[in-house]
């Protein structure tokens, strides 16, 4: 990934209701969602919708699958990874391993900060 792509990338997630959208797909990971489910959850117009969930694919952070009449949108891991691996790269002066594992930590500092309360 170079720093165009990132920062398209990143762009992309920089607009509350598609950062909602990759959230919930996250969640629902590895199956997705269909597009009216996203809309009906998130509370987004169905156009609307459409529109945020082109941003989001085109940046490489989702796919899409027709199945029958609806369109399932899912995370695309390859796009995550790289993203990730772009912001990294160069972490903790070539250490990059001290960054691992991200997924854990939000949630680790979020109980954390819950058991202080």
């Amino acid at each position: 990934m170079d720093i165009s792509t990132a920062v398209d990338t990143l762009s992309a997630l920089a607009q509350p209701s598609r950062l909602q959208i990759f959230r919930l797909l996250v969640k629902r990971s590895p199956k997705g969602l269909a597009a009216g489910k996203i809309a009906d959850d998130l509370g987004v117009r169905h156009n609307t919708l459409s529109t945020h969930v082109a941003i989001l694919t085109r940046a490489g952070l989702l796919k899409s699958e027709r199945d029958g009449r609806s369109i399932i949108y899912s995370v695309d891991p390859k796009g995550i990874r790289s993203l990730i691996a772009y912001l990294v790269e160069d972490c903790c002066n070539g250490q990059p391993e001290l960054c691992t594992p991200i997924s854990s930590e939000p949630k680790q500092q979020e109980r954390s900060k819950r058991t202080a309360d």
